[in-house]
C-alpha cells in the first residue's frame, strides 16, 4: 500500500491541515487551539479496533479536562455523529478528513490506494511541537495508549481529574 506524506518525529512542528467536525465546521490545526492535544487517527470507526480505541480515549479524555482529544478518520462527519451517539462518546471531537485527505497527506496517515488512514497516535504541545508519535505497523495492532497518555500528562502539567 502506498501511504501519501511524510513520516513525522518528535520535535517536528505539527502540520496544519483542513478536515471538517461532525457538523461540518472546518477544522484546522490553528483551530484545535493552544493547548495539548492528542489526534488519535483511525482506518474507520465502523471496525472493532477503531471502535475500541475511540471508546478508550474517549474514556481518558474525560478523567484529563486540560488535554484535547481528537479522533480522525475519512468516515462521514454524518457516520461519525451517527457512531458517537450510538456508543455515547461525547468527550473526544471527531475530525473528518473526508473531502481531500488534508490531514492524511500532512500527518503521512492518508493510504491512497485505500483512500483510508493508517492507525496512528500525534501529541502535539502549547507550542504546535509533536511531543509523541506512534504509527502503528498493522492496521489490527492496538495503539501504546499509554505511552501518548503519559506524555500528553507530562505536557498538561500533570493535571487529571480526579
Amino acid at each position: 500500500m502506498t501511504v501519501v506524506g511524510p513520516e513525522l518525529k518528535a520535535g517536528d512542528p505539527a502540520p496544519e491541515f483542513q478536515a471538517v467536525d461532525d457538523s461540518l465546521k472546518p477544522v484546522t490545526l490553528a483551530g484545535t487551539g493552544s493547548g495539548v492535544r492528542i489526534f488519535s487517527v483511525v482506518p474507520s470507526l465502523d471496525t472493532p479496533v477503531c471502535d475500541a480505541q475511540t471508546k478508550r480515549f474517549n474514556e481518558e479524555a474525560g478523567k484529563l479536562p486540560s488535554v484535547s482529544i481528537y479522533t480522525v478518520s475519512m468516515d462521514l462527519p454524518f457516520a461519525q455523529k451517527r457512531w458517537c451517539g450510538a456508543f455515547g462518546v461525547d468527550h473526544v471531537k471527531m475530525i473528518s478528513d473526508h473531502r481531500d485527505g488534508s490531514f492524511g497527506e500532512h500527518y503521512g496517515t492518508l493510504i491512497k490506494d485505500l483512500r483510508i488512514h493508517s492507525r496512528a497516535i500525534f501529541v502535539v504541545d502549547q507550542h504546535n511541537k509533536i511531543q509523541h508519535v506512534e504509527y502503528v505497523k498493522e492496521v489490527a495492532d492496538h495503539p501504546d495508549y499509554e505511552s501518548a497518555l503519559t506524555v500528553a500528562k507530562r505536557l498538561a502539567g500533570g493535571s487529571a481529574a480526579a
